[in-house]
């Protein structure tokens, strides 16, 4: 645990060999059932961020959006869903970026944001940090300005974060 969490790590589960044998999933569901360690979450993420006049919270799919939408509202800014292939209804910027095994994309409309616009990435957890990496990709091709990214859990062996520009900030590090 570090010492940002404030405690926040023993409402994560580790569940061995989900979705696969040999992975350990990371279950934030007692986080969000308690509403005063989601809150604590929330601000523990947009914290760093208040004075740097954030624009645009960019959630990543799907849990990134539990936590990019209480940033956003702690912030006072918009909220971007950074979504999977063929979920949003218009145009949309596309980044590609590989997995273990394969490769996904993601998506967010061609107006999410305004050149020159402040943005924040925000997700649930950095392990390999592809969809983050993706993320900014599709930030600066809308001509926005990364300004950090904010996860809730860094998985410190896969050494995502310091491979990663612009810095990250991780609120629990296992």
């Amino acid at each position: 645990m570090s010492a940002r969490s404030g405690g926040l790590d023993r409402f994560i589960l580790d569940v061995p060999d989900f979705p696969e044998p040999g992975i350990v999933f990371k279950d934030i569901t007692p986080l969000l059932a308690d509403a005063n360690a989601r809150r604590a979450a929330i601000e523990a993420l947009a914290d760093p961020y208040r004075d740097l006049r954030v624009n645009a919270v960019f959630g990543i799919e799907s849990r990134g959006f539990l936590f990019g939408v209480g940033v956003a509202d702690s912030l006072g800014c918009s909220f971007v869903p950074v979504r999977k292939p063929g979920k949003l209804p218009r145009k949309t910027e596309v980044a590609a970026y590989d997995l273990e095994y394969g490769s996904d994309a993601l998506h967010v409309h061609v107006d999410a944001v305004a050149a020159g616009a402040n943005v924040l990435v925000v997700d649930d957890v950095l392990a390999t940090g592809g969809t983050a990496a993706a993320a900014v990709e599709l930030c600066s091709s809308l001509g926005a300005e990364v300004v950090g990214i904010s996860v809730l859990i860094e998985l410190i062996d896969l050494n995502a974060g310091a491979k990663l520009a612009p810095p990250v900030t991780s609120i629990i590090k296992v």
